[in-house]
């Protein structure tokens, strides 16, 4: 581990001002942690405002060989912002601007540190829209969101963050900047270098500038909240709403013990038989998006939900799904530590995927709570512990691995949305094979040699 000392501090403040170059214990403190609450404090954060300047701080690193790790919100939950190897923290919240929303041609550019529920809220004034949206979408930020290829609601219609990233402006490792995609919505001009970086939590470069596709913005939305009284009748609605040829653009899921707990966190709906809730959403024209909501409420009653509500005004629609978005909060004001993992299955598998989560929990003496986006099979399996004991996390450790061969035996992956970062390395052999594992690998030495972006992420 090389240490930053004064030379080195010297010089950063050269690049970016004594004043976006920070040392004092308290600001270095607040950049040593992210949403997994793991905590390293670095030796130095700077706050570059131009691509210029992260590729001067980056070539200072790399001269030296000084460990670099980009920070949006650090809203991520599997370390990929924390600064394990200690060295240079590069914040991005100076890099901030929108630099173009080209309404003609459906495309916008932005700095990596734009908010992207700031950024939604401009495109829609515009009648356009984006359509990723993670749950802390009111904080995280865009260059947060593509390294990390966030998800979010809205996958199982739009997709995710990669399919909308057109082109990217990059800083390697050694300095040097790079251009790749292009535009335009088509592309086959060489290796395609966009997709390859969007996801890479950091570790092949730092996204200065991105360029992603904007689609219309849809008439009409409508939302409706389903109670059922087994999850397994729950998730088995899911898979027959996308059978009968509809296309949600959001189907939730919330599991008994998760919804309790929203219900004592803020004001919520309740229903005492209640085992399981789905938030369905549909959009589209009005008659469209009313004619495939009536769709999915009967398919949703056929598969025994017994209380149903609909709504396609907008305040009532935030409403429902701040009771979604509450879920992740609230449960951390019931456990003393709670770990959350994002396994991804086929649809069709979600019902005998919460039966093995149930089984696993119970023969592990630890309390689980589930929810998701169960329109593409993606659930946040939240394992909540009561004690910080040894004991306890150890049985929580082998609960974490038998849950991810659970859903790999299913055809499933370890990660839907949320990265590998270091919490989930250990198990990444798990999915990926060695011929593959080394491939990426290799890709990581060739934008990296001196491994100094974000290590200690992805690769144990």
């Amino acid at each position: 581990m090389v240490k930053v000392d004064r030379k080195v501090i010297k010089e950063l403040r050269k690049i970016v001002g004594k004043e976006r170059c920070l040392t004092d214990f308290e600001d270095r403190l607040v950049h040593s942690y992210d949403a997994t609450k793991q905590s390293v404090i670095p030796d130095v954060v700077v706050k570059p405002r131009s691509t210029e300047e992260v590729s001067a701080v980056l070539k200072v690193a790399h001269e030296r060989g000084i460990p670099v790790y980009g920070r949006g919100a650090a809203s991520g939950l599997t370390g990929g912002s924390v600064p394990v190897e200690k060295g240079i923290v590069i914040n991005f919240s100076e890099m901030k601007r929108i630099l173009e929303i080209d309404s003609a041609n459906f495309v916008a550019v932005v700095e990596p540190g734009v908010v992207l529920e700031d950024f939604q809220k401009e495109v829609e004034k515009r009648g356009l829209f984006y359509p990723p949206d993670p749950a802390s979408s009111d904080v995280a930020t865009m260059g947060g969101t593509v390294a990390e290829c966030a998800g979010g609601l809205r996958g199982v219609k739009y997709g995710v963050t990669r399919d909308y990233v057109l082109g990217l402006e990059v800083v390697l490792a050694n300095g040097d900047v790079i251009h790749t995609g292009s535009r335009t919505v088509k592309n086959v001009t060489g290796y395609d270098l966009t997709r390859l970086l969007v996801g890479s939590e950091g570790t092949l470069g730092l996204f200065t500038r991105i360029i992603v596709r904007l689609i219309p913005l849809p008439e009409s939305v409508v939302t409706a909240i389903a109670f059922f009284d087994d999850l397994a009748k729950a998730a088995e609605a899911c898979s027959a709403i996308m059978a009968s040829r509809v296309l949600p653009r959001a189907i939730e899921i919330i599991d008994r013990m998760c919804y309790r707990t929203v219900q004592k966190y803020r004001k919520a709906p309740i229903s005492e038989k209640a085992q399981a809730v789905l938030l369905v959403e549909t959009d589209g024209t009005m008659e469209s998006a009313g004619a495939e909501m009536t769709k999915a409420v009967s398919v949703c009653r056929e598969h025994g939900a017994f209380d149903i509500s609909e709504t396609d005004a907008p305040k009532e629609s935030e409403a429902l799904w701040q009771l979604r978005k509450s879920v992740s909060p609230a449960l951390y004001s019931i456990c003393r530590k709670r770990i959350n993992e994002d396994i991804c299955v086929p649809r069709t598998e979600l019902p005998a995927t919460f039966a093995r989560i149930e089984e696993i929990g119970r023969r592990h003496g630890i309390l689980i709570g589930n929810y998701g986006h169960a329109g593409d099979g993606n659930i946040h399996v939240n394992l909540l512990l009561q004690e910080d004991s040894p004991e306890l996390a150890a049985k929580a450790e082998r609960a974490v691995e038998e849950i991810f061969r659970a859903a790999l035996e299913v055809g499933g992956t370890l990660s839907g949305e949320h990265g590998i970062g270091n919490t989930k390395s250990r198990f990444l052999s798990m999915e990926i094979r060695p011929r593959e594992m080394g491939l990426m690998k290799d890709l990581k030495r060739l934008f990296d040699p001196k491994n100094i972006l974000n290590p200690g992420k992805i690769f144990v």
